[in-house]
């Protein structure tokens, strides 16, 4: 099998919803953040006693990976042919002779031994969510405009920064389970697959932490910064964790790191971004 793996990337999908506009939003609903479940029914919070107490912009990570598959392969068959009637005794094909025989559905047939020349090809794209590692759809974020971040560990956010729980490693591993499926080949000539895209997204959330003062309940609610959807449940994190954005440490999909996920030692590994960190190094050389 060969495996190719493409440059990894980090991207910034810049906010949608101003931050003046989240907090009028969060003002707006504050009453449906209690107002779930059956005591909500009997109990329903007026605006007048719910203060928000907190708030904060932050940027969320999320993992997309591209990739296609080609398997090219031979497996042999043998096909049952019905034959005209009970009078023949023998059929000559290509110069070779078959015997009828009985067969439960068909009736008398000959068997005819074949190769079928198989050819599979299949591409697609999976996004897991960068703290959970739980797969979402976040296809929706990119209606909107991207920016590249080149330097992930001194980029200026203007915002709380979560770091990925979730490395490259795990979501290519998840993929890579998804992908290497057994083939049902008595000869395989092409097994490929290429993971065309690794890249990091960070999305705009805004958070609400709500005081329900004369019942002292708590509550948060979330604001999708591109679309300005809201969430209730959610939590706020209030401090940015910037000492583990290294991208290095991220995109842990070195070769020795490839070699634990994908078991086997028979497996070429193809690491794209390698070659592309090797004419930039030619580069710096041939400068000085």
């Amino acid at each position: 099998m060969e495996i190719t793996i493409s440059e990894e990337k980090v991207f910034l999908i810049p906010e949608i919803l101003s931050m003046e506009q989240a907090r009028e939003r969060a003002w707006d609903k504050k009453a449906g953040v209690f107002s779930s479940g059956l005591s909500s029914l009997l109990s329903r919070p007026k605006g007048e006693d719910i203060k928000i107490t907190y708030e904060e912009k932050r940027y969320e990570p999320f993992w997309l990976i591209e990739f296609r598959t080609s398997y090219a392969y031979d497996r042999l068959r043998k096909f049952p042919v019905q034959i005209s009637g009970p009078e023949v005794q023998s059929v000559t094909i290509a110069n070779l002779n078959f015997t009828p025989c009985e067969d439960k559905k068909l009736g008398r047939v000959i068997i005819v031994p074949g190769t079928e020349q198989c050819k599979e090809e299949h591409q697609g794209v999976s996004y897991f969510d960068g703290i959970s590692g739980e797969k979402r759809d976040y296809s929706y974020a990119f209606r909107f405009r991207l920016e590249e971040i080149e330097d992930l560990e001194n980029y200026p956010f203007q915002g709380v920064v979560i770091p990925p729980e979730i490395r490259a490693s795990f979501v290519v591993r998840q993929v890579l389970q998804e992908l290497m499926k057994p083939l049902q080949a008595d000869k395989v000539y092409e097994e490929k697959i290429t993971l065309s895209r690794i890249e990091l997204y960070y999305r705009p959330v805004y958070a609400f932490e709500y005081h329900w003062i004369p019942k002292e309940r708590q509550g948060v609610a979330e604001f999708d910064g591109l679309t300005g959807e809201m969430r209730t449940g959610g939590r706020t994190f209030k401090q940015a964790v910037k000492a583990v954005l290294k991208k290095d440490l991220l995109f842990d999909l070195g070769a020795d790191a490839l070699g634990m996920i994908v078991p086997g030692g028979s497996i070429a590994v193809k690491l794209a971004r390698a070659a592309v960190d090797y004419s930039r190094s030619e580069k710096k050389k041939s400068s000085s």
